[in-house]
């Protein structure tokens, strides 16, 4: 393995980030396969799915990756909401499947693949920013708790960095998703693919 490429990342941490965007895309193959939403099903999903797909755009809409240690807007209340938004968005798909099955391997391969993924972020961020240890002491890493929250407004939302980051894609990828979780509905629904 080339060292050089993997960095200050453990084999298991560097294999797990490589692999996030396959497993992503057979994850997405077995949803597909294995779902069977509803029409309440998918509308329950927005619940989770708009949150989400709303705290990664405003998150992106402060965020400077690796130039600065972004602590306003989101980040004053979780060191990581992009995968925050994330998460809530996917987890929304998943119920949106009616699978149990589904959202327990969705939530189960979250953790296995983003928590070290976040960890060696984090270690990039203590090695470059030296504030970093003290916003980690004040700030949760995913999920926002009671009393953690840091009040800082020195910088506003940037629709400029919004765009920069490309975080529209988000939304296009859940209308896409939707779209296909209709198709699937009506395909079922007529006796073109077994229920």
């Amino acid at each position: 393995m080339n060292t050089q490429r993997k960095g200050n990342l453990g084999t298991a941490e560097y294999l797990l980030r490589r692999a996030r965007v396959p497993l992503g895309f057979a994850f997405a193959a077995a949803f597909l396969l294995f779902a069977r939403p509803s029409l309440r099903s998918l509308a329950c999903s927005l619940a989770l799915v708009v949150p989400g797909l709303w705290l990664r755009g405003y998150a992106a809409g402060y965020v400077k990756k690796n130039s600065e240690l972004t602590t306003t807007g989101p980040y004053a209340y979780t060191r990581n909401p992009l995968y925050l938004g994330s998460f809530l968005a996917a987890l929304g798909f998943a119920a949106a499947s009616r699978s149990i099955v589904l959202v327990v391997c969705f939530v189960a391969l979250f953790f296995l693949v983003y928590l070290p993924v976040i960890r060696s972020e984090e270690r990039f961020l203590a090695s470059h920013f030296p504030t970093f240890s003290t916003y980690k002491q004040q700030v949760p890493r995913l999920f926002p708790r009671r009393g953690a929250v840091r009040r800082n407004t020195a910088a506003a939302f940037s629709a400029e960095r919004y765009r920069h980051h490309r975080e529209y894609n988000s939304a296009m990828g859940a209308a896409a998703v939707y779209v296909a979780l209709l198709l699937l509905l009506y395909l079922r629904q007529r006796g073109t693919l077994p229920q």
